[in-house]
């Protein structure tokens, strides 16, 4: 146990990262379905919580404790699961080379990187919603792309840690000793 943070939550926390990398790669590579990601932040946060203080063996803990073991496990987690999401959305930012099926109408004629990225939003006639925000050409596009990027992802942080919160909570009521008990060999005896 460090003075802070229980070592059972600093293992929490690295579990988290494995949690956030397998669900960005099942939900934003491999099958490609964004809001599944984002409606698993608050439940992915809830789980680290929990578990943080499950892992630290904080039964019956005082609040504070279990709060900042499942705030760490969900800081942890968050900032991880907020850069998958914008390493990947980096990825195909910067790779799109305009390639369309013919299906669809044939690759897109643009420069690789932000331009083709616009003109694909072009293409699919979004050009009056881009233009009602200011967007007129790549360069502000790029601009109003990130901020958009960058906000859902502090929103998707912000939830993971708030579920990390709340994960801590639920353990703590989950699990109280009853007063003026001690755990011995995993019976509940007077003390």
């Amino acid at each position: 146990m460090t003075r802070y943070i229980d070592r059972g939550a600093i293992v929490a926390g690295w579990v988290g990262v494995g949690m956030a990398a397998t669900i960005a790669t099942s939900f934003l590579l491999v099958i490609p379905i964004e809001p599944v990601y984002w409606y698993l932040a608050l439940p992915s946060g809830l789980l680290i919580g929990y578990y943080a203080n499950r892992r630290a063996g904080r039964a019956g803990a005082g609040i504070r404790r279990l709060l900042v073991n499942g705030l760490w496990a969900g800081v942890v987690t968050a900032v991880v699961y907020a850069a998958l999401l914008l390493g990947v959305k980096a990825l195909f930012f910067l790779a799109d080379d305009g390639y369309r099926d013919a299906s669809a109408g044939g690759r897109i004629s643009c420069t690789p990187g932000a331009d083709c990225v616009y003109q694909r939003y072009l293409a699919q006639g979004r050009d009056a919603d881009l233009t009602s925000v200011g967007v007129t050409d790549a360069a502000s596009f790029t601009a109003f792309y990130w901020n958009q990027q960058l906000s859902t992802a502090a929103l998707l942080a912000l939830l993971v840690v708030a579920g990390g919160a709340g994960g801590a909570l639920i353990f703590g009521a989950a699990n109280r000793r009853p007063r003026g008990s001690t755990i011995e060999t995993g019976t509940i005896a007077a003390g």
